[in-house]
């Protein structure tokens, strides 16, 4: 009988520990489950700020970034290679988030989030190019799923675009 108690006050320990904790941030939440973080960002908050507050609160220094939600002000930027540019456009409107999808890698010993979305308007049609910055209106649900590796990217001046160093 001692036996069954103390594994039983064992399991119950074990099983407490095994619960997820709620994390909390600058306009975020998230659980981490498993090797995955879940991560909700607040009404009215940029997705860009919360979610680069996110990696650098929880030193997540590579992975990927997945997500889905609705917004009412988005900034998308189109590459022109010849200019080696981007050209920013702001849409002001309700649309839904069908799919941010992106990674986390460092640029200059910072974080950088390079974030990609297609959005849906009212009228069915769809936007879609590198995310800016984006305001969510309504909710904002992301899954990031960290590396245990550093990721680096440099400038390629030719090209005019930030790509992945695996010698760094």
């Amino acid at each position: 009988m001692k036996k069954f108690i103390l594994l039983a006050l064992i399991g119950i320990s074990i099983n407490n520990t095994m619960k997820a904790q709620v994390l909390k941030g600058s306009n975020w939440s998230a659980k981490k489950v498993d090797s995955t973080y879940i991560v909700s960002v607040q009404d009215k908050s940029s997705i860009l700020d919360a979610l680069t507050d996110f990696v650098v609160t929880q030193k997540i220094q590579a992975g990927q970034i997945t997500g889905i939600g609705a917004v009412n002000e988005a900034t998308l930027r189109f590459f022109n290679p010849e200019t080696k540019k981007y050209v920013d456009k702001t849409f002001q409107e309700q649309m839904e988030v069908s799919n941010l999808s992106g990674n986390i890698s460092e640029v200059e010993g910072k974080p950088m989030l390079h974030l990609h979305i297609t959005l849906g308007k009212s009228d069915y049609t769809a936007l879609a190019g590198h995310l800016l910055d984006a305001k969510i209106r309504g909710a904002g649900e992301f899954f990031i799923y960290p590396l245990d590796n550093h990721v680096v990217k440099v400038k390629n001046e030719a090209v005019g675009l930030n790509f992945y160093d695996f010698d760094k």
